[in-house]
């Protein structure tokens, strides 16, 4: 089997990719990566394979330069004849972005960009597998706290929180438009947070948002809200899995489950026993957050209901120094915040009976391994997106 991949740099797909490396039906994965040069291009994917110490195997595992955002792209890709043997495609690569400043870069990203891998899929004569790493959250923003079925999506007329979800189910549905059933897999993760593994994860996504949550200890958010969470390694082990599974479907949610989901509260518990030295975990209705937005622009009305919470304050200008520095975090938050509330669960039934995987980690269980990464996180580095 030969192996196309794009994103194998990234998060989830350098773990895709360690994974892939390993398995001995796969004979060469060819890895489209961003550089100037082949020897960039190599640096590139030893880097991430060095990052956890895993081997690099240079004669199966091969860079091919190129971009997403490249207008020829797929000319590139049908041009290279090193290319012409490929079985498989593996489309792990998008732009995450959640701040509306980047939303031309990820359509750009997310919907032209893979229409372009498609395009070219369509040419190779021995491709049998268009594997789309999508995410489940594409359901949008009006389903609430249920159990969210495969099927639903992608609903054209969903409304979605940010850029990024809607990308994802355009994406979909140009796959589905370009490419026969029988060689469309789809996989769904939901959140992807951090690794189960007592190592440092490639990537703070999402983990910025727990540590910046962590800080600030007054949440504007239902505390009870079913929050569905993995880790990366969970995810690509699922991703790989599948693969080469005899699957009866072709989407499939990657997710928690109804049995290992979390809760903004369960996730409090763990850091609270982690950091107790600030103030203890305080959940308030959503809108407080309009009135923390006044406070760190020095708006706040008097007598507002956030005066009610001195200690917070307090505690907000011991850590922060200036309250004016609160307003580019609260502003990267809202739509973590806004996911939090929503109260999806995605059902992974269907995965776990055609995958021989083990059930997932409760993020609250497995988070306890990245406090000490979760306390060296720079949270204004992270939120300078926004």
């Amino acid at each position: 089997m030969n192996i196309f991949i794009t994103g194998s740099t990234g998060f989830l797909g350098g773990e895709i990719l360690v994974n892939l490396s390993k398995r001995k039906e796969v004979n060469k994965i060819y890895c489209l990566v961003r550089a100037q040069s082949e020897v960039d291009a190599i640096l590139r994917l030893d880097k991430v394979f060095s990052f956890h110490g895993d081997h690099y195997d240079r004669d199966k595992v091969f860079p091919v330069i190129g971009n997403l955002m490249d207008a020829d792209l797929t000319a590139q890709l049908i041009a290279n004849k090193e290319l012409n043997d490929i079985n498989v495609i593996v489309h792990s690569a998008a732009n995450t972005s959640f701040s509306g400043i980047y939303d031309r870069m990820v359509e750009q990203t997310n919907i032209e960009g893979l229409e372009k891998i498609v395009l070219w899929a369509k040419q190779l004569k021995n491709f049998n597998t268009f594997l789309h790493i999508g995410t489940a959250t594409i359901c949008g923003k009006e389903v609430k706290n249920r159990l969210v079925k495969e099927e639903e999506s992608p609903n054209p007329n969903a409304s979605h929180v940010v850029s990024y979800t809607h990308s994802k189910a355009q994406g979909e549905l140009i796959i589905r438009k370009h490419l026969p059933a029988n060689k469309i897999v789809i996989a769904r993760p939901s959140i992807i947070m951090g690794d189960s593994r007592d190592i440092t994860p490639r990537s703070p996504v999402i983990l910025w948002a727990c540590a910046t949550i962590n800080q600030i200890r007054l949440i504007p958010a239902d505390p009870q809200a079913k929050l569905d969470v993995i880790s990366v390694d969970y995810a690509a082990e699922a991703i790989v899995k599948l693969l080469f599974a005899k699957r009866k479907h072709d989407v499939y949610h990657i997710s928690s489950g109804p049995e290992a989901a979390t809760s903004a509260a369960e996730l409090s518990v763990a850091f609270e026993e982690h950091f107790p030295d600030m103030p203890r975990y305080c959940f308030v209705k959503d809108d407080m957050l309009k009135q923390m937005k006044l406070l760190a622009k020095n708006k706040l009305p008097i007598g507002s209901e956030l005066s009610k919470y001195p200690e917070y304050i307090q505690h907000w200008k011991d850590t922060f120094g200036e309250l004016s520095s609160l307003r580019i975090l609260f502003a990267g938050l809202d739509p973590y915040l806004e996911f939090l509330n929503l109260g999806q669960v995605f059902d992974n039934s269907k995965l776990l009976a055609d995958v021989d995987m083990r059930k997932p980690t409760p993020a609250h269980e497995y988070i306890v391994k990245q406090m000490a990464y979760l306390e060296k996180l720079d949270v204004f580095e992270g939120a300078m997106d926004f």
